[in-house]
């Protein structure tokens, strides 16, 4: 794929920034990780080059001083929110988050449940944690919260909730996703550390919205999409505006909440040490960014892939009109349409051929690659094996798998496991695939080019099974799909 963003550029001088923003405080650090630390998916979607795991490995080499606290809103225990690019629920999540710290050398102290007010689910979720010797704390939800500084920064609002014992100096507040209440947390520990004499500061790690790239750039709009159903807009941040004469961009709730937090900084220190939002942060990416014209085409295609999805979600059942709707406008912001993506027009013109569901590919070197459904395969198990062909150089017209070793997977489905679709879904397809890549050098070559799948485009015209949603996944595929039962 083409590379639009400087990744080693990023590491050396994100570490650097950070360490400054460290230095500038006393005792304590709480630095407010937004997105993801390790498996960042959306960034390297949007910023071609950005690796998922880069912003662990530059806080990788302050492990000795850090530990790191997991935020989860009770909210999102009640309602069981999905992670929707891996698969599992956030309060899964969070389990999985722990694990993959503590193998990677981080001190993971504690988790904390947010807006609590009572959740019979928290509660229950609390207890699991602590059975395993988790310590848990609770912060609750407080009337008026933001505007209602005078209840916040009070014994009744800040106050009330769980003090977080801690040990380190550097405290990485992180969270399964956004909307979590990881400031929140932050703000109430800078609250009871003042009250105890520890002298504590705050910093905001995160990507997005990039604050020195346009609003309407596509990278921004697409985070605008990638949280639609949190309601975020992007804004120009109007005390950053005041206070230096120079646009930045911010969200409306980091704007939102900095009177919060300036009086909260006056409180402690006599003065705020930030004159606005866009201070607080410590992101560096947006001057890392090598192509402009490969990232903003990424982020069209990412701002389209959370339509479809929305729009998938939709025809499922969920409630989401409004994010549907928001999603729609930032595609007219971002003047484009779903024929922007290029396996969209080929998929939606294979089908207008062959009258049958299908699906499209975009290889990394441009190259667009269909399939339709058949009486032996589905359209994207037909796709995979068409793309792999193209990539292994052989010839579209060999079969790798011969219909005779078809036939009986398709009984053994129906008749056996009284299934209504005899035809092969994609994991059967590859499973089928390694079984005769031991003695077909044709079946070997074209199981070694999966990998070459990973960063490419998939659009289907019909809504796809969770096992094919899952291979594709797995392979680092990005599908959409139309919002089409088949």
């Amino acid at each position: 794929m083409n590379i639009g963003f400087d990744n080693e550029k990023y590491l050396k001088i994100q570490s650097e920034h950070i360490k400054e923003r460290i230095a500038q405080f006393g005792d304590k650090l709480y630095l407010e990780l937004g997105g993801k630390l390790f498996d960042d998916h959306h960034a390297s979607r949007v910023l071609p080059g950005f690796q998922p795991d880069s912003k662990l490995r530059m806080l990788s080499q302050l492990s000795d001083c850090a530990e790191i606290v997991i935020v989860i809103s009770a909210a999102d225990i009640e309602k069981s929110k999905m992670r929707a690019d891996l698969g599992i629920t956030y309060d899964m999540d969070v389990l999985r988050l722990r694990n993959e710290f503590k193998s990677r050398g981080f001190l993971v102290s504690s988790v904390v449940i947010t807006h609590f007010n009572g959740q019979s689910s928290a509660k229950a979720y609390r207890g699991k944690l602590s059975r395993m010797g988790i310590k848990v704390y609770y912060h609750y939800t407080i009337e008026g919260y933001p505007e209602n500084v005078s209840l916040i920064d009070s014994d009744e609002g800040y106050g009330k909730n769980d003090y977080v014992e801690t040990s380190r100096p550097l405290v990485i507040v992180t969270a399964p996703g956004p909307g979590s209440g990881k400031m929140a947390v932050c703000l109430s520990q800078l609250y009871h550390d003042h009250k105890k004499g520890t002298k504590a500061g705050y910093a905001k790690f995160e990507t997005f919205p990039v604050w020195n790239l346009p609003l309407k750039h596509p990278v921004n709009i697409a985070y605008e999409a990638a949280t639609a159903d949190l309601n975020d807009v992007n804004m120009i941040d109007p005390f950053h505006l005041e206070a230096y004469g120079k646009t930045a961009i911010n969200y409306n709730r980091d704007i939102e909440i900095f009177p919060v937090l300036n009086a909260l900084f006056e409180g402690i220190y006599g003065e705020n040490p930030y004159k606005s939002p866009t201070d607080m942060g410590v992101n560096m990416v947006g001057n890392c960014i090598s192509n402009d014209d490969v990232c903003c085409k990424a982020a069209n295609d990412e701002i389209i892939r959370r339509y479809y999805k929305a729009l998938e979600q939709l025809a499922s059942g969920d409630n989401n009109e409004s994010e549907v709707g928001k999603i729609g406008l930032l595609l007219k912001q971002a003047k484009i349409t779903t024929e922007y993506r290029r396996v969209t027009v080929s998929a939606k013109q294979r089908q207008e051929t062959s009258g049958k569901p299908s699906a499209a590919i975009e290889l990394s070197d441009g190259t667009i690659l269909s399939a339709e459904t058949s009486d032996l395969l589905g359209p994207c198990a037909a796709l995979i094996l068409n793309a792999t062909k193209h990539l292994a150089g052989i010839d579209h017209s060999t079969k790798l798998i011969p219909e005779y070793m078809i036939a009986p997977i398709q009984k053994m489905k129906v008749n056996y496991l009284h299934g209504k679709n005899p035809r092969l879904h994609t994991d059967e397809v590859l499973v089928a695939l390694s079984m005769l890549s031991t003695q077909d050098e044709n079946c070997r070559k074209a199981m070694d080019c999966l990998p070459l799948l990973k960063g490419c485009q998939v659009h289907c015209t019909v809504m796809l099974s969770d096992v094919d949603k899952k291979v594709f996944r797995k392979l680092g595929v990005d599908l959409t799909s139309e919002p089409v039962k088949e």
